[in-house]
């Protein structure tokens, strides 16, 4: 296994998550950022009017990337993390998928969440990555450890 742990992360949780998972498993580590950085208004999921809520509404929104410098090319297994919004991933995921090709790849999904588990993330992420083999991970909330995580990643036999 020849791991790439790639992340998005809003305000700091799911980086947290990502850098130890990295430490864990051994992987290069890449942030999947937002060309326009999401301020707390934007995250605000109370307000209909808010930016996240206006592209988790529009399931062909597609954020644009601040860059595709991801080494998606060199590994064969890609930990991708986010927090979890409306039960999915943020379409910022969708836009990350599809600037690369995952052809022949597998990709774990991670995530955090104050509240809800993967939901429908998988589901709302293979059309973006067509020959990818995604499969469902685990929520990676609160006190992460590295020995834990090793022996879960080790268990996916990838």
């Amino acid at each position: 296994m020849n791991p790439l742990v790639a992340y998005f992360s809003a305000t700091g949780t799911t980086a947290r998550a990502a850098k130890t998972l990295a430490a864990a498993v051994g992987a290069d580590l890449y942030e999947i950022r937002p060309a326009v950085p999401y301020t707390s208004a934007d995250l605000n999921w109370m307000d209909k009017g808010s930016r996240s809520s206006r592209e988790m509404q529009d399931k062909q929104s597609r954020p644009a990337l601040a860059d595709t410098d991801a080494p998606v090319a060199s590994h064969d297994v890609i930990f991708l993390g986010f927090p979890v919004w409306w039960y999915v991933a943020p379409t910022l995921l969708n836009t990350f998928l599809e600037a690369y090709d995952f052809t022949g790849k597998t990709i774990v999904l991670f995530a955090t969440s104050g509240g809800s588990n993967l939901g429908k993330s998988a589901a709302g992420l293979r059309p973006s990555a067509p020959g990818a083999k995604i499969v469902d991970g685990r929520m990676l909330n609160g006190r992460l450890n590295e020995a834990e995580l090793k022996a879960w990643a080790e268990g996916l036999n990838l």
